[in-house]
């Protein structure tokens, strides 16, 4: 709902602020008074197009703010969420235009885009003036109107939930043939791969295993080559020598004949005791030496398959860019590639039952759509007809019509398109509201579609310039009486020159315009009920109110 509209230094308004309610607000005034200044301003709020000439003369700048209290759950919110802005309670549009005719835009404060800020005014105001048609007059709303006005909420869901199916199950078929092409072109390249690593059978963790064996049998290489070593420097290198032990003995042997005869004591013995004890010493040494040789694991024909294994592991993994440890993932993978080319077609009826099967579900559920649509059309016609004849247009004709979209413009909304066609004239084609209608004529159809479609709109406030034109007396009280009707479920602005309608209001507004020192302004007073009296005699008598033009305000007040 608006709330409030501010205007600062706009065209010969120098500052304006007022306060709206729920209900009928009429704003009434003579011809040139400034009533079209007060919606250019609101115009500029809501992003219209910005304009140097709304800059009152010898300002700055001129500035529009329009208060809003959206409805609870308004789409309004989720716009404004996906621009990073918070809906408050309140939202405050504005709007300033510098005296060159740049303009900048806010929403609560925040410097916006004017695109968005347009955005979100469409969203709370809707106008409708002879000049200006929007919202009802766009065909792009008509089928959400139409369905909001009498068609089943499950029923919209159900042809959304199936052609959403429907879609997902023919992308689905087309991946899964996709993927049997790509895999029939490879499928050499497949078998040869699979073939080589099963044949190369890597096992998990084989990597690790293989690389602790090498490490051991590399040491124990090392360690039997050391041992190799010294009993080599043990070994006699002349086969003629007996080795050092044979030395040793040779040695102790000569070193015994240096005793004399009959002598206890050999001056050699503790030389031939060392001796001895080096001979024991070398035996057990040798003794030692074979023993190791026997426990040293080293085994070059193992190490050398070892490091093969590694090596063939390590170029597969290499040729795959894997890990070696991601080998028989790897076959696993190629293997399950490989198994799907000879179930792929299988894969694949499956799937095209399942399309068909989708299809069928979308095609019903389009149907009930389409049905429901028809039934709602023939009713929201039947209900136009009987408004237009009291709005004196009962030459006129209102005609919902529903097409069928070809099929590959059907969407998740169902296969239909939606357009209100008008017939002004007996004998006349129904055409394009906007194109058909005269300005006035269309102005009432407005109305009263929109007394038709009012339960289900989700606009909140409603505007009508001069939606009066060109009628008087039963027609003009026809029209109050729906304006006053619309305005039970939605916030109505009426601008008007009938006091048929201006009797109907909840709050009345009067726009005058005086000059003072030359200057000329457009003041805007709210009236009480003496002075709404008067202006409404004013508008049935002219300049000279008569007692006449009184009494005929108050019956007019006082209603039917």
């Amino acid at each position: 709902m608006l709330t409030g509209l501010t205007l600062h230094d706009v065209v010969l308004i120098e500052r304006l602020d007022l306060t709206f309610g729920p209900g009928l607000t009429v704003l009434t005034g003579e011809t040139g008074a400034g009533k079209s200044i007060l919606l250019d301003g609101l115009g500029l709020a809501l992003g219209g197009r910005a304009d140097a000439a709304l800059v009152r003369e010898g300002a700055g700048q001129a500035v529009a703010s329009a208060s809003f209290v959206p409805p609870r759950d308004h789409t309004v919110a989720v716009l404004l969420s996906e621009h990073g802005l918070d809906a408050e309670e309140t939202l405050v549009l504005r709007r300033v235009v510098a005296a060159d005719g740049r303009s900048r835009a806010f929403i609560n404060d925040q410097p916006v885009g004017v695109a968005l800020l347009r955005r979100v005014g469409a969203s709370l105001v809707e106008v409708q003036g002879q000049n200006e048609q929007h919202g009802l007059a766009d065909a792009a709303t008509h089928r959400d109107l139409l369905d909001g006005f009498g068609v089943a909420a499950r029923l919209r869901a159900a042809a959304a939930t199936a052609f959403t199916a429907w879609r997902e199950a023919g992308k689905r078929l087309e991946a899964a043939e996709a993927a049997i092409i790509t895999a029939r072109a490879d499928q050499d390249w497949l078998t040869h791969q699979v073939a080589e690593l099963t044949q190369l059978a890597p096992e998990p963790e084989e990597e690790k295993r293989l690389a602790e064996a090498r490490q051991t049998l590399q040491a124990g290489e090392r360690q039997a080559e050391a041992v190799a070593a010294a009993a080599e420097e043990l070994t006699p290198r002349d086969r003629r020598s007996g080795g050092p032990a044979s030395a040793m003995r040779a040695a102790i042997r000569a070193l015994a004949r240096l005793a004399p005869r009959g002598a206890s004591e050999n001056p050699a013995d503790a030389v031939i005791a060392l001796l001895e004890r080096a001979a024991d010493t070398l035996a057990e040494a040798e003794t030692a030496l074979e023993q190791m040789a026997r426990t040293i694991e080293a085994d070059p024909r193992r190490l050398e398959a070892l490091e093969e294994r590694l090596f063939a592991l390590r170029a597969a993994a290499r040729k795959h860019t894997v890990a070696v440890a991601d080998l028989p993932g790897l076959l696993a993978q190629l293997r399950a590639r490989l198994a799907r080319l000879g179930d792929a077609e299988g894969e694949c009826a499956a799937l095209r039952r399942a399309l068909q099967a989708a299809e069928t579900a979308w095609t019903e559920a389009a149907a009930a759509l389409s049905a429901a649509r028809a039934e709602a059309a023939r009713r929201l016609d039947a209900a136009m007809e009987r408004e237009l004849p009291p709005l004196k247009l009962d030459r006129a004709r209102f005609v919902t019509e529903i097409l069928t979209l070809p099929p590959a413009e059907t969407n998740r909304h169902g296969q239909d398109a939606v357009r209100f066609l008008i017939a002004a004239n007996p004998g006349q084609r129904p055409g394009p509201l906007g194109k058909v209608a005269s300005g006035g004529e269309l102005s009432r159809l407005m109305l009263a579609l929109r007394v038709v479609l009012a339960s289900t709109s989700p606009l909140p406030t409603l505007i009508f310039d001069e939606v009066d034109t060109g009628i008087g007396g039963a027609t003009a009280a026809a029209v109050g009486e729906r304006l006053a009707r619309l305005a039970r479920n939605v916030q109505v602005l009426v601008v008007t020159h009938s006091p048929q309608v201006a009797a109907r209001a909840d709050v009345h507004f009067r726009v005058a315009k005086s000059v003072t020192r030359g200057r000329t302004r457009t003041e805007i007073t709210a009236l009480g009920d003496d002075a709404r009296r008067e202006e409404i005699a004013r508008m049935l008598a002219g300049e000279t109110i008569t007692d006449a033009a009184r009494a005929a305000a108050t019956s007019l007040l006082a209603g039917p």
